[in-house]
């Protein structure tokens, strides 16, 4: 607990701010002001009381007289006055204060925010995005709760007991301070094996609701598999067991917390009743007036207030320290992928892409890469294929450093890439997934993603390279047309064409297509593939690819498999050697004259249906 407080202080003492730390003073400075006027107020009440019964000024006062009545007004009024005055103070200062916890929270946030895009893909593979989410969330609502709490709940009620038990000592005498002493420990010590207790019922309610959490977002986000495998009463039943887990852990919390309310009512009631049973005796004794009865109820009474919190504060603080130390743990963790000390940005004059004895794994125990070495020439083509699972894709990482070799180097124009810097890398490199997943925003948006700062005449251009423009143009909106959650809204194909519009709009002298038709029916991808004709001259282009018939222009073609290059060559040199990309060849071309043979016969068949009927 200590240590997280330790890592937040600098959100919240901002030394770069001294407007804020102006604030922060003033805020103190109010607080002060209005825990003096909250103890004044039950010595207006005593005042009054006095007034009422004659016994103001040791009694000198004779009730029934005009200025008794004005004076217990007077006082009555005083009394008012300073209630109001105590929650006008209050307000002003939890106002003034609350720049300060904001900035903390966007800072503290942004930091997070920022650190996870830093994080490498393996990160944010093994973790579950609604879970991710939820720590930040969590995170921010942490520190929001931990300045309302420590700074304007915890710190008041601390002030405010010092200020009661110094007038209780110097008012009355040490008994009053002692009885209240005792009062309180024995409060707080409950307060807090109480609320131990329920910190663990909390934490597991915590936990199924981020389970349940992940659960629905997770099966929201695959929406269509649902459908497709008509899993829904099967997502529901899984979104319930999570939901179940969570109301289990609900009821025992509120059921907990009337424990913790009614011990802590009951202490508090004892430690009243004692005090004011000791001033009974000590009116009696002539040591204190009817007055200083009523003002020791009025005083405990208000201390009573932010004390019946303390169980919720001292839970929430603790919670508050648990959700933000999860997000401090996710700010400890390094990026796997860094910029090495004196990385120079990345100068491309040609873009010769080389790789030089590369290897790579995932786990030590299953090698991906084999000592692989190839070189794509400045403006020239080069193709990868081969079997799942031969490594294709992770050349395309390894590529824009989302992980690093274990061995071998990657080079372009001659440059390590591990010796320059990541932005500069990636600025210069285009990428066409085969996975196109979009914003949920706008086309417009979507598009102007490859270059921020382009225009609207830029973009335009940029659809109309992609072939897509005629479809924008054609919708209601335009570009404006928003496209739904990871582009669902739109088909493969437009995505597709999205995804390369945008690339265009980059304008990367390096290009890499990985896999960019092979999700896309044969028509479709003939115009994709035309487009991507169009983006790729000129450029030096690595393409990975399933379906062969996308890349027999290649200038090369590269067959990998199990990790190592099994052959190399042109499409016309490859089929020659009658190897792997022959037969992977032979398997394709057989596979789509199946389907060809099937959709004529489909055809005729039809044609048949149609004549007969006219008939």
């Amino acid at each position: 607990m200590g240590a997280t407080l330790r890592r937040l202080w600098p959100y919240l003492w901002p030394h770069d701010r001294g407007d804020l730390r102006l604030r922060i003073y003033l805020a103190f400075a109010l607080l002060m002001v209005a825990k003096l006027v909250t103890v004044l107020m039950p010595y207006s009440f005593k005042w009054a009381t006095d007034a009422l019964t004659g016994e103001l000024n040791g009694g000198a006062a004779q009730a029934g007289t005009a200025s008794l009545w004005a004076g217990a007004v007077f006082l009555t009024v005083l009394y008012g006055a300073t209630r109001i005055l105590m929650s006008v103070l209050t307000q002003v200062r939890d106002g003034m204060f609350a720049s300060v916890a904001m900035n903390a929270v966007r800072r503290l946030a942004l930091e997070t925010f920022r650190h996870m895009h830093r994080l490498s893909l393996r990160f944010h593979l093994e973790r579950k995005t609604g879970g991710l989410t939820r720590v930040l969330e969590r995170g921010r609502n942490g520190i929001e709760e931990i300045v309302r709490l420590v700074v304007l709940q915890l710190v008041p009620t601390i002030v405010e007991f010092v200020l009661v038990m110094a007038v209780l000592w110097w008012q009355f005498d040490w008994r009053y301070a002692a009885i209240v002493f005792v009062m309180v420990a024995l409060y707080l010590a409950y307060t807090y094996k109480a609320t131990e207790w329920r910190i663990a019922i909390r934490r597991r309610m915590n936990e199924s609701d981020t389970d349940a959490n992940t659960k629905a977002v997770d099966s929201l986000l695959n929406y269509e598999t649902v459908k497709y495998f008509g899993a829904e009463a099967r997502e529901t039943a899984r979104y319930d067991k999570s939901m179940e887990r969570y109301e289990r852990a609900s009821i025992q919390t509120y059921t907990s917390l009337a424990v913790l309310n009614a011990g802590q009512a009951v202490i508090f009631t004892i430690g009243l009743t004692l005090a004011m049973v000791l001033a009974v005796y000590d009116v009696r004794a002539g040591l204190t007036t009817v007055g200083g009865f009523v003002m020791i109820n009025a005083m405990l009474i208000q201390l009573y207030i932010p004390l019946n919190f303390m169980g919720m504060l001292y839970r929430e603080i603790k919670q508050a320290l648990i959700d933000i130390d999860d997000m401090f743990g996710i700010l400890e963790r390094d990026p796997e992928v860094v910029d090495r000390p004196g990385a120079r940005p990345l100068v491309v004059s040609r873009g010769t892409v080389a790789f030089e004895d590369v290897c790579f794994s995932y786990v030590p125990e299953r090698p991906i890469l084999k000592g692989v070495s190839f070189s794509v020439p400045a403006g020239k083509t080069v193709a990868i294929v081969g079997p799942s699972g031969a490594g294709k894709s992770t050349i395309s990482r390894l590529l824009f450093r989302f992980y690093e070799p274990s061995g071998g180097r990657i080079l372009i124009d001659g440059q390590d890439i591990a010796e320059v810097t990541q932005d500069s890398l990636r600025a210069a490199i285009g990428m066409v997934p085969q996975d196109t997943v979009l914003f949920n925003d706008i086309i417009g948006y979507n598009i102007r993603y490859g270059r921020w700062n382009a225009t609207d005449e830029e973009v335009a251009e940029a659809a109309r390279l992609a072939q897509i423009d005629r479809f924008i143009l054609s919708l209601p909106e335009g570009y404006d047309t928003p496209v739904g959650e990871r582009g669902l809204k739109l088909s493969g194909g437009e995505k597709q064409r999205v995804a390369i519009a945008r690339t265009i709009l980059k304008g990367p002298p390096i290009l890499v297509l990985d896999e960019a038709t092979s999700a896309l029916d044969s028509f479709t991808e003939r115009e994709i593939q035309d487009a991507l004709d169009r983006v790729s001259r000129g450029r030096t282009t690595l393409v990975i690819a399933h379906r062969l018939s996308t890349v027999v222009g290649a200038d090369e073609i590269i067959v990998l498999d199990r990790g190592v290059i099994a052959e190399r060559g042109t499409h016309v040199e490859l089929l020659a050697q009658r190897g792997i990309y022959a037969a992977m060849w032979d398997r394709q071309r057989q596979a789509e004259a199946a389907r060809e043979t099937l959709k004529r016969a489909e055809e005729e068949e039809e044609e048949s249906v149609r004549v007969t009927l006219s008939a």
